[in-house]
């Protein structure tokens, strides 16, 4: 896990340099993701060696919002490691006994809008970052959330599996 950390730091500072790269180079065929969102749809900064674990992180997002806990179990590496709110599940285990429960009960009520996705693959890694609104009910009254996501995924002799989640969200003012 230590080494999915490191990868994650180094990856994150040198976003930068990978943007600027595909800038300097531009190549219409493989940068078509790059083009302005229409309106009302997402802004989506994907490259193509990024999709299938994209679609893994996607997949789990609708399992876990339909309450789908054995495919939210499958996707997830047995130590992924989940930040939250300044808490920490260490395990796959750990967050299927705990927060999962609460976290699908919670969505299966909510609607997700995906606003932002920029993702980035080095090697057997990709990590993934969302910006979405959610609107949900607390207490019968509305509630709008503006919801960031980072997820770290791995290949694996399985496919594409989520090694890190860190969510953030806040009242959209």
């Amino acid at each position: 896990m230590k080494s999915v950390a490191t990868f994650l730091v180094l990856i994150l500072a040198a976003g930068g340099l990978s943007v600027a790269s595909a800038q300097t180079q531009p190549d219409a065929a493989s940068h078509a993701h790059h083009a302005p969102a229409p309106p009302n749809q997402p802004q989506l900064d994907v490259p193509a060696e990024a999709e299938a674990a994209t679609a893994v992180a996607e997949r789990f997002s609708d399992a876990l919002s339909s309450g789908d806990l054995e495919t939210v179990g499958e996707l997830l590496a047995p130590d992924v490691l989940i930040l939250e709110s300044g808490g920490a599940e260490r395990s796959r285990e750990e967050y299927l006994g705990h927060h999962a429960i609460s976290d699908a009960k919670f969505l299966k009520g909510a609607h997700r809008q995906l606003l932002r996705r920029r993702a980035r693959a080095a090697g057997d890694l990709v990590w993934i970052g969302s910006e979405s609104e959610l609107h949900a009910e607390k207490d019968g009254k509305p509630l709008v959330l503006l919801s960031t996501e980072t997820m770290v995924l791995k290949q694996t002799p399985d496919g594409w599996r989520i090694a890190h989640i860190h969510w953030s969200s806040r009242p959209k003012r």
